[in-house]
């Protein structure tokens, strides 16, 4: 089983599109998969309880199907930083809560790709003395960086990747999500941002997904490749 944690140079820089298109990649390659988002805030009311759309849309590019419980097992109401979300909720946020429930579920649901996403940026705080990015670093996970290609991109890729790598992580492959599209609007210039991360950032880029009208992992799939990933057996 190959498991990998997808962290972003900033919050909307793409993760969720990324990841779920990266798993419907490896099912159309008869591969099993299993996206999680542990915390989510952002969530809507509903009879089942609260439902996050980035967790349901890695719940459906979860092959064997899975429960939403099992995807994103902490769920919160408002839009707003994780640990505030919970705190208003009552609830903290624990590292080794959080770490024990991800292990167990990728033991007990064992699958040839698993992408666990996390929320935001890197640095992200779960709570007073924790962030997100303690949770593949206590897990050991290799990480997948989305990088939202907009003015300043380079430096909030760059300095992602120095902390991932500087917090003792393997930096496993980059994608590149158009969120502005007058940034790529200028062919001459985003191929120049484009070269300079490639040059800079220690690790293969797994494709650059252009600003799309509809953008969905059917619209996204042909702009991704899992190949650079490799050595992976299951791959």
């Amino acid at each position: 089983m190959s498991a990998y944690f997808v962290t972003g140079t900033d919050t909307d820089a793409g993760k969720t599109l990324v990841t779920s298109t990266l798993l419907a990649t490896a099912s159309a390659q008869g591969l099993t998969t299993l996206g999680l988002k542990p915390v989510a805030s952002g969530s809507r009311v509903t009879p089942e309880g609260l439902r996050n759309s980035d967790a349901l849309a890695l719940q459906v590019r979860s092959m064997p199907p899975v429960s939403y419980a099992t995807v994103n097992p902490w769920a919160f109401e408002p839009a707003i930083a994780p640990h505030l979300a919970a705190s208003e909720a009552g609830q903290a946020l624990n590292l080794g809560d959080i770490v024990t429930t991800v292990s167990a579920t990728l033991a007990q649901t064992p699958r040839d790709l698993s992408l666990i996403e996390g929320a935001g940026g890197w640095r992200v705080p779960l709570n007073d003395r924790e962030d997100f990015c303690d949770i593949p670093c206590a897990m050991g996970l290799p990480v997948i960086l989305v990088v939202g290609l907009k003015l300043g991109c380079l430096n909030h890729a760059r300095l992602s990747a120095e902390a991932i790598v500087a917090d003792g992580l393997t930096l496993a492959g980059w994608v590149g999500s158009v969120v502005d599209p007058d940034f790529a609007a200028e062919s001459a210039r985003f191929a120049d941002n484009l070269d300079v991360l490639k040059r800079t950032l220690a690790a293969p880029c797994l494709g650059v997904i252009p600003h799309l009208e509809q953008p969905s992992p059917e619209t996204a799939q042909p702009f991704l490749s899992l190949l650079p990933l490799r050595p992976l057996e299951t791959l």
